[in-house]
């Protein structure tokens, strides 16, 4: 946790603002996991910083959503054109990740 805090903090994620009147700030928690090895032995514990977004309403608290994911089709056809052409394959294990963008408005709230 505290390799994740610390990064999270390393990258100017967040500024610490005081909370508008009225509103309520969305909760959080710790998120853990531990990855193992093919012979079942802990190979790392890792902790993630997650926040609590089932608690915000559509229109109220957000309009849009984005979720960055890939499907596994688009991996296989990445392979196979990295096969065919003959590029060379790298793995990147990403150790910390976190959005960049900047929220420029406060949405309404209708009830709280």
């Amino acid at each position: 946790m505290n390799k994740e805090f610390q990064a999270l903090l390393d990258n100017n994620t967040w500024d610490i603002v005081p909370l508008p009147t009225r509103k309520k700030a969305i909760a959080y928690k710790w998120v853990h996991k531990a990855k193992f090895k093919a012979d079942g032995t802990v190979e790392r514990l890792k902790a993630k910083l997650v926040v609590k977004g089932f608690t915000q309403k559509e229109d109220i608290d957000y309009n849009e959503t984005f979720s960055p994911v890939v499907q596994m089709t688009t991996v296989r056809t990445l392979i196979l054109v990295a096969v065919k052409k003959k590029w060379s394959l790298h793995q990147l294990d990403v150790n910390n990740t976190f959005l960049h963008g900047y929220v420029h408005e406060v949405a309404p709230r209708t009830h709280i």
